[in-house]
């Protein structure tokens, strides 16, 4: 995994302090493609997700939704090119262990000196014992880092640890396998293997064996959400009436058997998709694509403080899918440098021609206008809501020099995403402040807003821990507030207070949120 910079290690360490992201199964050493969301990272990531289907789907009259079941029909995964195609070269480094991607290795031309790196003194001694005894090759040490080596013609080098001592490249298989029925798949192999059916197979009759005792009960988690938005295309244009142009939207989880995790929940085995297939007549694609491109962009912009940060990227012909068109990416400025944030994808009209001719079923819509049948082109905006969430937190995560010489960390995340808009503070536990307080978080309870009630440690300290967390206001209960009926509304960028009633608190943080 690559080195963290010191700004996402400062994220990480806060994710896990305040409650918005935890290692999964971490009371058993973790796992380390796995992420769980804690209460105020589930709010942030419902909130952007939220967002999302409010722009994409709820406020267009062209965009229908979609929850499709995140197992479905083999068949699915054989029409699309996912079995054969959806894999990647795997190579182990035979020093430090790491498996990566040979497509994600540090490029390195043949003779290249190179410096080993390790950890600490002790793992690059065992390295330098296990190189001469294994390879032959005696490297000098200083400190963490073996020098001597140089690169061979595979054209990279391990991107941990930069040594060349490299295991062959085999095909891996990014989707997860799984049994459906009542017999699973491995019992089916190991019935073969005592009836010695297996017997003296090796490589592709080995695999084509195999392939052929588990297919009957083989599935697949859904690599991607798209499919199945192909796959219902005309149970939906029918039931709906919808004319072309129109959208199918769908949110949810999608599953890859990722060999490179790496940047925290940047890229995991589990994540979140927002995805939307725009079906639009073949030759209004490109004016298709043009909105599209610019609609996701700015999406984007309008919910942070850093909009410079955000940019278009064309691919270009070498890099495009072999079912594309064009496709652009959205690109964010991370610690690490420009990566993929979203991608919008002119698919032409290629899944739904292999889902017609695997399934045998006509995929056209007929033109009641033009009085014409045509296969539609779709036009793919695909975001990650989990790495959508890490740009909101990078994006919003501030340190400021006080007055008095103190630092203050504040993420400064738009209103409408931040999980907790109020939080409402007794001055002190006592004279019925509490209680007053405890009435303002019913009343905004009430109308939806999501308040919370906070008395711990001194006010001081509560605000800062809602500063933390991205609380964009605190109200604060005092002894004023039982003589004339006003509270103190703090904001959470400015620092600024004033004295507002307490009867119109709520509609104040109403109206505050429709401004933004």
């Amino acid at each position: 995994m690559a080195k963290e910079t010191d700004q996402m290690q400062k994220i990480v360490s806060l994710c896990k302090r305040r409650g918005f992201v935890f290692q999964s199964s971490e009371i058993y050493g973790g796992l380390r493609s796995a992420y769980d969301y804690g209460p105020l990272g589930v709010e942030l990531k419902r909130n952007i997700m939220n967002a999302w289907w409010r722009d994409m789907v709820q406020s267009r009259e062209d965009v229908v939704g979609l929850d499709a079941s995140i197992i479905m029909h083999p068949r699915v995964w054989e029409a699309s090119g996912h079995l054969a195609g959806f894999s990647d070269p795997l190579v182990d480094c035979r020093v430090c262990k790491e498996r990566f991607r040979a497509d994600h290795a540090t490029p390195a031309t043949e003779g290249q000196d190179l410096v080993l790196t390790f950890a600490d003194k002790a793992r690059a001694k065992a390295a330098q014992e296990l190189i001469k005894t294994q390879f032959g090759v005696e490297l000098e040490a200083h400190g963490k880092e073996l020098k001597g080596a140089k690169a061979g013609n595979r054209g990279y080098v391990c991107p941990v640890c930069n040594s060349p001592f490299l295991s062959e490249e085999r095909q891996f298989n990014l989707m997860f396998r799984s049994s459906i029925g009542p017999v699973d798949a491995m019992t089916e192999v190991a019935q073969a293997i005592e009836r010695g059916e297996l017997a003296g197979l090796q490589g592709n009759a080995l695999r084509a064996k195999l392939d052929e005792l588990t297919k009957d009960s083989a599935v697949y988690l859904r690599p991607e959400t798209a499919q199945a938005m192909f796959v219902q295309f005309m149970n939906i244009q029918q039931s709906m009436s919808m004319k072309v142009p129109f959208g199918i939207a769908q949110q949810g989880k999608s599953f890859r058997n990722e060999i490179t995790v790496e940047h925290f929940i940047f890229r995991s085995c589990e994540f979140e998709q927002m995805e939307m297939e725009f079906f639009c007549e073949p030759g209004t694609d490109d004016e298709w694509m043009d909105y599209w491109k610019d609609f996701r962009l700015n999406w984007w912009k309008k919910f942070t403080n850093h909009p410079e940060n955000f940019r278009l990227r064309a691919h270009d012909q070498a890099e495009l899918a072999h079912y594309a068109k064009a496709c652009y990416d959205v690109e964010y400025l991370y610690p690490w440098g420009w990566g993929e944030l979203e991608g919008i994808a002119n698919r032409t009209d290629y899944d739904l021609q292999k889902h017609a001719k695997y399934s045998g079923q006509k995929l056209e819509y007929f033109d009641p206008t033009a009085q014409k049948k045509y296969t539609p082109y779709v036009i793919e905006p695909s975001a990650g809501a989990t790495r959508g969430l890490l740009v909101m937190l990078i994006d919003a995560y501030n340190e400021e020099t006080l007055e008095n010489g103190e630092t203050r960390v504040v993420l400064k995340l738009h209103p409408a995403l931040a999980p907790i808009k109020v939080a409402v503070l007794p001055l002190v536990k006592k004279d019925g402040m509490p209680e007053k307080a405890r009435e303002v978080v019913n009343a905004f309870l009430a109308h939806g807003i999501n308040a919370r009630y906070d008395e711990q440690q001194t006010i001081g300290r509560r605000y800062r821990r809602h500063d933390e967390i991205g609380t964009p206001w605190c109200l604060t209960i005092d002894g004023q507030t039982l003589q004339d009926g006003t509270i103190t509304i703090r904001d959470r960028d400015t620092m600024e207070q004033q004295r507002i009633s307490i009867d119109t608190a709520v509609q104040e943080i109403e109206s505050r949120l429709r401004k933004i």
